[in-house]
Order: structure tokens, then sequence, then C-alpha cells
């Protein structure tokens, strides 16, 4: 394999040209602390256990839409409540959100 960008002859294993740095086809592998969004159940937008909630904050659609869908598909399909009970056993709760000790600081009077 070749760089693109300076021509020098590189390994198949590399990601970055070692004389230019240019990235190559290969992707470096993921560190542990880059990570996407987690399933996770929701502890702000929940009806019942927070599945919905955490779904729809997962897929950042609305949970109204996403409990419309698992509802008409309970009725169409009643073994679905096997799946809403699973993933309640099965996905963790979101935690919690930091929030600041005094939200509304005022300033002294003078």
């Amino acid at each position: 394999m070749y760089c693109t960008k300076c021509g020098i002859a590189l390994e198949e294993s590399v990601a970055y040209c070692s004389q230019c740095g240019t990235p190559t086809a290969q992707r470096p592998f993921m560190s542990a602390g880059v990570s996407g969004p987690r399933l996770t159940r929701s502890i702000y937008d929940s009806k019942v256990a927070g599945v919905c909630g955490g779904l729809a904050q997962y897929l950042n659609v609305d949970s109204t839409l996403i409990r419309l869908v698992w509802l008409v598909a309970m009725v169409c399909f009643p073994p679905v409540l096997l799946g809403y009970i699973a993933a309640w056993i099965v996905m963790p709760k979101e935690p919690p959100r930091l929030t600041s000790p005094y939200p509304f600081a005022t300033q002294p009077q003078q």
C-alpha cells in the first residue's frame, strides 16, 4: 500500500502515513473513551418503566410516537409484551443529570 499524498510504501496494518500523517483507508480502533449514545431506560420520560422514553431518546424521536408504535405492535402481536419485559430487565437506567446546586442564583442588593 502507498500513501496517496507523499507516495511512500506503507504496511497494510497502518492507519496513518509515518512521513506526512495522512490517514490511510484503514481505520484505527476506537478508543475506550469515545462512545456514542447509549440505549438506556429514561428516568425523566417514563410512564411504566422508561423503555419507550429511552428508545425515543436513543433514536432522537418523540417518545409519544414510540409509545404509539409499541401499542399498535402489542395489539397486533401480543408476544411483543415479552420484548418489553426483557428490555425492562436488560436495559440499564439512565444516570441522573447533574444540576447546579444553585439553580436561581441572584445578585446581592447594594
